[in-house]
């Protein structure tokens, strides 16, 4: 079999796999932290993606459970569904793509159970023989399926848990580079909490969250039996917003997200001995705990790692959104760094939502990005 058409778009697919996204430089301290399965860190809803991808502590609503299932138990309504759509990459490579389906229910006043499934898909390669001619066409794709429970533990405080199985076909079995590949498979959890509370300020009344999530921590995922697996995006989300109720229409939010990769860093090798970090080449628990002080580059490169997520809200009458979003990781981190904007409009019955992506960095991948949601409510949907 001649694997070189077919090969070439593999190898695509395995550096959006293993690459942060993002310009590439000169700098000697480049050092970008490598995971496999990197859409599960695409925001996939247009509110959160059109506020800068902050949402671990923003307002509950149908997309809580990829920012923080413990949201779910002070959202209104007894539940509803929602569905996101998004063309990605497509200065890169014009049909991949990403969905998401997702659904909660509320047991009663405490507890809310969801579930949600995140789609993506890489594209078409196309197989051929040594004549060149086509044996079969093949679709990478990736997903991840969800369940998760809420439980409201006091007046302002609620945790919530969730577990994921994740499933990466990348290759299709195709040989590659003398080894039979697999789809990758792993399981993970994601541990989540949030307060809300508010004030008053001039007689205004203020509302106030804080959020963490602890997501994606779970097993590491191999594509074939001759390379130690790698691992998956564990990320720690912490996140604050507050809401100012300007009069009885008009409100205002500000979010604030950090987020930090609880995996490896590259250490720095000369003639095949670290000389600077630590061996990257431990388990899960050991590389959570070890992703806090793993930098070659000290305390300083820690700090590197840490991605800001930066979001504002106006919402007029509970029915008309207007947002925007700044998104800042570090140029030695993958220099990531994007503004977002975007508008909802929702009713009793649903919610529609649209987001737009916009680079600071020229001819960039993500240039262009939509994004495109639509919710709906249960309670709604029985008054028809």
């Amino acid at each position: 079999m001649n694997y070189v058409k077919a090969l070439s778009a593999i190898l695509i697919a395995l550096l959006l796999t293993l690459t942060p996204l993002g310009a590439q430089n000169d700098n000697n301290d480049l050092n970008a932290i490598q995971t496999v399965v990197p859409f599960l860190t695409i925001a996939p809803d247009s509110r959160s993606g059109s506020m800068g991808d902050a949402g671990v502590a923003t307002s509950p609503d149908s997309y809580s459970l990829y920012w923080n299932s413990a949201k779910y138990a002070f959202i209104d309504g007894s539940g509803g569904f929602a569905i996101s759509y998004s063309p990605w990459l497509r200065n890169l490579i014009p049909d991949i793509n990403i969905a998401y389906l997702t659904g909660y229910r509320r047991i009663d006043h405490r507890q809310v159970v969801a579930g949600s499934l995140l789609y993506s898909s890489l594209g078409d390669i196309q197989l051929t023989d040594d004549m060149g001619n086509i044996t079969r066409n093949f679709k990478p794709s990736e997903f991840a399926l969800d369940a998760a429970y809420s439980r409201l533990f006091s007046e302002n405080f609620s945790g919530g848990i969730a577990f994921r199985f994740i499933y990466s076909n990348l290759t299709g079995g195709t040989e590659v580079g003398g080894s039979d590949t697999k789809p990758g498979v792993s399981f993970a959890a994601d541990l989540g909490g949030y307060y809300n509370n508010r004030t008053y300020l001039s007689e205004r009344r203020i509302e106030y969250a804080f959020g963490f999530n602890f997501s994606n921590i779970g097993s590491k995922m191999s594509y074939t039996d001759a390379r130690e697996p790698n691992f998956i995006p564990m990320n720690m989300r912490l996140g604050s917003s507050g809401t100012i109720l300007i009069d009885q229409h008009n409100k205002f939010t500000l979010a604030l997200d950090l987020n930090k990769l609880l995996v490896p860093t590259p250490p720095i090798y000369e003639n095949g001995e670290i000389v600077a970090g630590k061996d990257p080449n431990v388990s899960v628990p050991v590389a959570i705990f070890q992703s806090f002080a793993d930098a070659p580059g000290g305390f300083r490169e820690e700090l590197n790692e840490i991605t800001y997520s930066l979001g504002a809200e106006y919402l007029y009458n509970d029915q008309f959104a207007i947002r925007g979003g700044y998104f800042y990781e570090h140029v030695s981190k993958g220099n990531r760094k994007y503004f977002t904007t975007g508008a909802g409009f929702r009713t009793n019955m649903f919610a529609i939502d649209v987001s737009y992506l916009m680079p600071v960095v020229q001819n960039h991948p993500l240039a262009r990005t939509l994004r495109f949601s639509l919710a709906l409510g249960f309670d709604a949907l029985r008054d028809i």
